[in-house]
């Protein structure tokens, strides 16, 4: 069976892929498009099903505009073999497909624990939020596996809705990568006056099944019993179509400032794709929707034919109950910090300093700053400590 001709072809149904369909067709108004997704769902936001959704938002604004742009989808389907020199992939019904130009906005895959159950919800897609909203309106206990991004928001979600949520934390405080160790420390006593049960300094060992429920051995020696246990343990990129395609890979697909592979018609954005960044002087891979959107439409305007280097500097950011943050740069805990609190640990700024430059910011309960954290972290320095006290506008 042989597919469609496209001048674009687009293999992820993500933001990053509604994007880049925005893009091309800005800068070409004619040339077919073709999404392959391998998700049933057309493109839609996928922060909200952390954040605003559980805060009463509706489903129905999720939702991307992708057809506007023209681009046929096939849903529920998912490439399977990717020859680049011969400009065809192949999905998982036979079907060929020939493309010009190639984008991989494959994303990346939940890392995953050995037990196999339809109690572990690993937080990624619509089909996950729509399964957790289910549960979390029954009277069960959750457990949420690890203390990063995902299962802190996940937490805070649970018990908005008045659930029995446990958090299994391997290090000794929230966000313990990212935030500095006495921020890090607070969120955990912040976590249990919300009424979450906090474990920290407790990975998970072992997990097994036990009368309808899923008891998680800990690294301490403990136990942990849940009805429902959502795994938050972070991403691992998407490279198995690119590899197979005999594409550079290294912590993710390596691509050039104008966001192409090794090889010239095949480009990758987003999550999956691995990229120098000019102000930080180093390679990033940024799971964060700025980074999708922002990658993805400089992709798509390259495919095009419009030559736009990707030079931005990404920001995320996370509500954490009445807390809320953005980020912007390398923001890892294991820099100099010097933090510059109006109210400690309830609003302020956090400088992440290596060699005498700012290399990240961090706007806790802050906002309209970025580009002013942009602005810092791309001065060449040297700076010292103090000369970061108030240092962006209020």
């Amino acid at each position: 069976m042989t597919g469609t001709d496209y001048a674009y072809l687009i293999v992820g149904g993500g933001m990053t892929a509604d994007a880049a369909a925005h893009a091309i067709r800005e800068a070409d108004p004619k040339g077919s498009i073709g999404l392959i997704g391998a998700e049933p769902h057309p493109p839609y936001n996928r922060p909200p099903l952390s954040k605003a959704l559980w805060k009463g938002e509706p489903e129905a604004s999720i939702w991307r505009t992708t057809s506007e742009t023209g681009a046929t989808q096939h849903l529920g389907r998912r490439v399977t073999a990717l020859d680049p020199a011969g400009h065809r992939a192949t999905d998982d019904r036979g079907t060929v497909y020939r493309f010009r130009k190639l984008l991989l906005a494959t994303g990346g895959q939940p890392r995953r624990v050995s037990l196999k159950s339809d109690q572990i919800i690993y937080f990624r897609t619509l089909d996950d939020y729509r399964r957790l909203r289910a549960l979390a309106g029954q009277n069960v206990r959750f457990a949420v596996m690890g203390g990063g991004f995902i299962g802190s928001e996940v937490a805070a979600a649970l018990r908005l809705q008045g659930r029995d949520v446990t958090m299994l934390v391997p290090e000794a405080g929230l966000g313990a990568r990212v935030f500095p160790a006495d921020l890090a420390r607070f969120l955990v006593d912040y976590y249990r006056e919300k009424g979450v049960a906090m474990r920290t300094g407790e990975g998970m060992a072992g997990l097994d099944r036990r009368v309808g429920s899923c008891v998680v051995h800990t690294t301490t020696g403990g136990e942990l019993t849940a009805e429902v246990v959502v795994a938050g343990l972070g991403i691992v990129p998407d490279v198995e179509l690119a590899e197979q395609g005999g594409l550079r890979v290294e912590n993710g697909i390596l691509v050039s400032a104008y966001c192409q592979t090794s090889h010239p018609d095949v480009y990758a954005a987003g999550d999956v794709a691995n990229f120098e960044n000019p102000a930080l002087g180093t390679r990033l891979r940024v799971e964060h929707e700025d980074n999708a959107n922002t990658m993805g439409r400089t992709a798509g305007l390259n495919m095009a034919g419009r030559a736009t280097p990707y030079h931005h500097l990404p920001f995320f950011y996370s509500d954490l109950f009445d807390l809320g943050y953005e980020a912007v740069g390398d923001v890892d805990a294991r820099l100099e910090t010097v933090a510059d609190w109006k109210e400690p640990f309830r609003e302020g700024v956090v400088y992440y300093v290596k060699e005498g430059r700012v290399r990240g910011v961090l706007l806790w309960n802050t906002w309209g700053q970025v580009d002013h954290a942009r602005a810092l972290i791309a001065q060449p320095g040297p700076l010292k400590p103090q000369d970061l006290k108030n240092r962006l506008p209020a």
